[in-house]
């Protein structure tokens, strides 16, 4: 008995010490699967935080555990307002991350062993934006609301699960609007890819200022000594550069790994290898969007002026206050994926589109642009344009089939956000959620739909 004691206390000492190495090793060498999913709790709860001022708890029990990956379930935060810094880990020790934000810029995780101060331009904390009240185009009286469209709004089966935020336009008024519990009209909520439209937006902001081409190559100095040099900024913008990138969410892909482990995300993407003659193959690549912000940034030359640019062309004119494109620990607006903004400033956006690029009789997008930026390309088979958007909703349903007339086109986003934008019905339908594929696969052309149907 006495030798059967002293195997079992051996054993379990063993034990101990082989999990307090793994501990120790994961805490010093963590794998990138586990710094993936720290940096993300990190970036999600410091944005939703110091953004939108959602308290971390709750943005960490419903936005990172609720729909992710299994790990996350083991994830702590720990914010300080002071330092506008949120710092995640695994167990309480393992694979630490930190996400910090700064003014104006939103937030960005940081390089293990760095700080915002030593690699960014614009380091300073301020309040969170604000929302603007300012009048649509319509002017005083623009919301009207419509009982008929009320009672669609509040059909779970249109709104779907997860929905935070629903605004309808009609004739540049609102008819409806709708909000999740514990969202408002006041809270701004990330768009994800969206932000893509928005970028493309600025780019012909800068195309009518006569500082960027969409023929434009040689676009890196990199790309200069081989085939890369050919790509132009239209092949990015089409989803057609022939570059390498994986956008598989469900690992470590080239996506999460540009999104939560690069400082310097747009060198990141511009290394990628050629893999495919420009123009002939559609892959759909975060990285091309982050890319074009690099490019349009570069046009700019003066950093301050580069990061005050989307505000000061787009927000400010279309009174998007509460409108914050967020930049990378390098200072590069990570034009595939952040965007914050309530859902009216959304659906403003929409709006804006919808108007051809012109907002209070004022033409800020070059005539035609608007129209580039809803032409479908053919290596996508017509889902995807010219300009960073949709012609077909999700799905692998055409929009016809659901009865949508043939010029709606599409602002989609990861998890459920959507702006459908119908010239013809002069209608915008913004509507921003927690929907993830596990809720079940949410089509918003059945809201659409209805609400289109229910304002004839």
């Amino acid at each position: 008995m006495r030798l059967f004691g002293r195997i079992i206390r051996g054993l379990v000492l063993a034990l101990v010490m082989f999990i307090t190495a793994i501990v120790f090793w994961l805490s010093f060498s963590p794998p990138a699967l586990l710094l993936v999913g720290t940096g993300y709790a990190a970036k999600i709860v410091c944005s939703n935080v110091f953004l939108a001022g959602r308290e971390p708890e709750e943005v960490l029990a419903q936005d990172v555990q609720a729909p992710g990956h299994p790990l996350l379930k083991l994830v702590n935060v720990d914010v300080d307002r002071d330092a506008g810094a949120v710092t995640v880990r695994l167990l309480g020790a393992i694979a630490p991350s930190t996400a910090m934000r700064r003014d104006g810029l939103g937030c960005a995780n940081v390089p293990d062993g760095a700080t915002l101060e030593d690699i960014d331009p614009s380091p300073a904390r301020g309040a969170r934006p604000t929302v603007s009240d300012a009048a649509w185009p319509a002017g005083d009286g623009a919301d009207i609301p419509n009982p008929a469209i009320a009672g669609l709004l509040a059909d779970p089966a249109l709104a779907g699960p997860g929905m935070r935020a629903i605004v309808v336009i009609k004739d540049g008024r609102i008819v409806g609007e709708a909000y999740g519990t514990g969202f408002s009209a006041e809270t701004p909520l990330l768009g994800w890819s969206m932000a893509k439209v928005v970028n493309a937006a600025i780019i012909g902001r800068l195309a009518g200022e006569g500082k960027i081409g969409l023929d434009d190559r040689e676009l890196f100095a990199d790309w200069k000594e081989d085939k890369r040099a050919d790509i132009r900024v239209r092949d990015l913008m089409a989803m057609e550069s022939g570059l390498e990138f994986n956008e598989d969410y469900g690992d470590v892909a080239d996506v999460t790994r540009m999104l939560y482990l690069e400082p310097d995300m747009a060198a990141f993407a511009a290394d990628k290898p050629l893999v495919a003659r420009r123009g002939e193959v559609f892959n759909y690549a975060s990285g091309s969007s982050v890319l074009l912000s690099r490019i349009w940034m570069e046009r700019i030359g003066d950093t301050s002026q580069a990061l005050g640019y989307p505000k000061t062309a787009l927000f400010t004119p279309l009174g998007m206050t509460s409108a914050v494109m967020e930049a990378d620990a390098a200072g590069t607006f990570v034009g595939s994926s952040y965007v914050y903004a309530t859902a009216r400033d959304w659906a403003r956006f929409g709006l804006f589109l919808l108007q051809d690029g012109v907002w209070n009789g004022n033409r800020l997008l070059p005539e035609g642009y608007v129209a580039m930026m809803q032409q479908p390309t053919l290596a996508s088979k017509g889902r995807f344009t010219e300009g960073q958007a949709w012609q077909e909703g999700p799905g692998v349903v055409d929009d016809e089939a659901f009865g949508l007339p043939a010029d709606a086109y599409w602002m989609l986003g990861h998890d459920g956000q959507s702006v459908t934008i119908i010239p013809s019905e002069r209608l915008i339908v913004a509507r921003l959620g927690l929907t993830p594929s596990k809720l079940g696969y949410y089509q918003p052309q059945k809201l659409v739909k209805a609400v289109m149907d229910g304002l004839r």
